[in-house]
């Protein structure tokens, strides 16, 4: 295949007038930034975002690349099928959740990252161990985009992925460096329109193809492959609602959530805006799933690409972009390539921003420079963006296992993160010891489970793994399992921390993280957590 030049005159085309909707959207912060702290305009926008904008980031950061992409395949592959397609409804629901319940007690208390509520409640350096997690996600998340957007051109424009991954890169870090959430938040409102007008503009070419039989045929009748309605085997529920709550609650906390409700004017306009954004993420998928469905209603020995399939080719990851570029004019598919470089980059942009917010918040001003100027700050924050966009790019090249990284961190995100996260926010009785516990509780468990995907054979066996050719499989639903375990750990450990210190039946001075508050009598337990913004939320002193 020729290098296809009107595709990228027309990605050239579209990449110019992200960067330059970055580099006016910096612009406009600055203008925005007098009487501003510069920090808080990095990394929320000055509090001062609208509704329209909010709305279309949120819905941008979760509609990235993978979404569009692993839609379309799993509603292709025949072992699975849309009703294996979880993430439009679980990303929908953990919006609406995370705005009933998550948004007013982060929005209320002025907090400008996910970390914030936990340094404060469990201290900084528990604080920097729990920013382990998120951050190895979001560099994963950055660098598995990276990689998809890489092979998607290679697919359609045939040029080598790695220039793709470095042009992606370097305009992604450029305007993100200038702007901070202002060029995100900006560029994504770009990003969502083309995601959108391009897919739907595809559909109906890739609906009337000579080679693709109709697909409410095929939705419950083989034809050539099983029907891609798909079905959900009894054996197999287990990890399916392991899945589900996995992507409903694992999704909530994440800085590139809670960056853009923070952000929001008040409280009510941040629960707004995430409930919105959940009913946008759930219909953005609604293209998606249309040429999955196109994908498995298809004789591929009647196009170009011919036989075998995608499927026996091994190729099933990459099969929007080939429905793109086989199953509709040049010029169509064309259009489709803007729609996943743009669902890729307003999704990567949002990664380093949040890895750099975190580190720069919550490790460099809190833990390495406690009395840094806001000046200072700012430029740890793009420094970091600069070494995690870096990093980020390099692991691009690995892509076959980056992928696997990336879910291996989130699933960690969702069994340590997440119940440390509900415990400083509604139990704020609970203590550093608990805290410490559950991360290490949680992170044992997961790792014992294994990873198929990483080739880490499972150390423990829960009820229904079975080995299938020669890799052992969890149907157990362990992750969630974790989360719960670890959530009772933290509880439990706090509680019981209090209850030795309280009673005398450990001696004060082996209390290391200082929950007794030094040297005064124990308050009530119903009293403890009252004290915000100490380093290590306990039991307060009694000061007579």
């Amino acid at each position: 295949m020729a290098l296809n030049i009107p595709g990228l005159v027309s990605l050239s085309v579209f990449f110019t007038l992200t960067l330059a909707t970055g580099i006016w959207a910096s612009w406009k912060s600055k203008k925005d930034q007098q009487n501003r702290n510069p920090t808080e305009m990095a990394i929320v926008g000055g509090r001062n975002i609208n509704v329209f904008i909010g709305l279309f980031t949120a819905t941008a950061t979760w509609v990235g690349g993978a979404y569009i992409n692993g839609t379309a395949e799993i509603v292709y592959l025949p072992s699975k099928g849309l009703l294996w397609v979880q993430a439009p409804v679980g990303f929908a629901l953990s919006l609406v959740i995370g705005g009933f319940f998550f948004v007013n007690p982060m929005r209320s208390k002025n907090y400008v990252t996910v970390m914030d509520p936990l340094q404060e409640t469990y201290g900084n350096m528990m604080g920097s161990l729990l920013f382990i997690p998120p951050l190895l996600g979001e560099v994963f998340w950055f660098a598995a985009i990276l990689a998809s957007l890489g092979a998607t051109m290679r697919v359609i424009l045939d040029i080598g992925g790695s220039l793709a991954v470095l042009v992606s890169a370097c305009t992604v870090i450029l305007y993100t460096l200038l702007g901070g959430l202002y060029s995100v938040a900006y560029t994504d409102v770009i990003q969502l329109v083309f995601i959108t007008l391009s897919l739907w503009v595809c559909i109906p070419f890739a609906l009337v193809n000579s080679a693709t039989e109709s697909i409410y045929y095929t939705a419950t009748h083989q034809s050539y492959q099983d029907p891609w309605i798909g079905k959900i085997e009894k054996q197999y529920l287990g990890r399916w609602l392991d899945d589900f709550f996995y992507l409903v609650l694992g999704s909530i906390p994440w800085q590139t959530y809670f960056q853009r409700v923070l952000s929001a004017a008040s409280p009510g306009q941040a629960r707004l805006i995430s409930y919105l954004s959940g009913l946008g993420c759930f219909s953005m998928a609604i293209p998606s799933v249309l040429i999955g469905a196109v994908a498995a209603s298809t004789d591929w020995n009647q196009t170009s690409y011919g036989l075998p399939s995608p499927l026996e080719r091994g190729e099933s990851a990459m099969i929007l972009p080939l429905v793109l570029h086989y199953l509709c004019p040049a010029y169509i598919s064309i259009a489709g390539l803007g729609a996943i470089a743009a669902a890729a980059m307003s999704s990567a942009d949002s990664a380093l921003l949040s890895a750099g917010s975190m580190f720069a918040h919550n490790i460099y001003r809190k833990i390495l420079r406690k009395k840094a100027t806001e000046r200072e700050v700012l430029w740890a924050m793009r420094i970091s963006m600069l070494v995690f966009g870096a990093g980020a790019a390099g692991l691009a090249f690995y892509s076959s296992s980056v992928y696997d990284l990336w879910f291996l961190s989130g699933e960690l995100v969702y069994a340590l993160l997440f119940p440390q996260l509900c415990c400083a926010l509604f139990a704020p009785s609970t203590n550093t010891y608990g805290s410490a516990a559950g991360f290490l509780v949680g992170l044992l468990l997961r790792v014992l489970a294994g990873e198929p995907a990483l080739s880490i054979p499972p150390i423990i066996c829960y009820p229904g793994c079975s080995l299938v050719n020669g890799t052992y499989s969890q149907l157990f639903p362990f992750k969630t399992f974790t989360m719960l375990l670890t959530l009772g750990t933290i509880i439990a450990v706090s509680y019981l921390a209090v209850v030795l210190f309280q009673r005398n039946l450990l001696p004060r001075r082996w209390d290391v993280c200082n929950i007794t508050g030094g040297t005064g009598t124990l308050i009530p337990l119903r009293q403890v957590g009252k004290q915000r913004g100490s380093p290590n939320v306990g039991l307060e002193e009694n000061r007579d």
